[in-house]
């Protein structure tokens, strides 16, 4: 059973079940019927999430190679409620989410993300290519990492 699954209790989805926190009685974790569940996923494209995520790997490999035309500003990089994923955390998720612990944790995965994407721009800006690549291949690969696995947990959670 995975992370949302788990914090969100999405491996037995009664029909009757509706959108209430956890400590709104008995369950240990968020329980979508699949109405809540489809409208949760006619929202935000979870897949096109990921995949976006994932090229910002190549997007700062490039940077850092000299193969880029992109003028990257690390103050907006480092801003996590500009992408489309963002968007809907912070607007549509939250508002049908954001009173779960786990979908906290999310937005602050998120958000770290955009932050250590900002930290490889920021290095390889002040003339600093080998830590820029260091913090890629590590916070910045853990933080990404992070973002896709909750994104596969919540679509997974949600599919049921």
């Amino acid at each position: 059973m995975g992370f949302f699954s788990r914090i969100f209790g999405m491996d037995q989805i009664p029909e009757s079940t509706t959108l209430l926190p956890a400590d709104a009685g008995g369950s240990d974790g968020i329980k979508l019927d699949a109405a809540a569940a489809a409208a949760v996923l006619a929202e935000i494209d979870i897949d096109t999430a990921i995949a976006a995520h994932e090229n910002w790997k190549l997007r700062l490999h490039d940077y850092l190679d000299g193969k880029s035309n992109e003028d990257l500003k690390a103050e907006v990089v480092c801003l996590d409620d500009r992408c489309d994923l963002g968007k809907w955390l912070h607007g549509p998720g939250q508002m049908r989410l954001g009173a779960y612990p786990a979908f906290s944790v999310l937005v602050a995965r998120h958000k770290y993300f955009h932050l250590q994407a900002s930290n490889v721009v920021v290095l390889a800006q002040s003339g600093e290519k080998d830590k820029a690549r260091q913090t890629l291949g590590s916070s910045y690969r853990y933080a990404s990492n992070q973002v896709i696995l909750l994104l596969k947990e919540l679509k997974r959670g949600l599919s049921r």
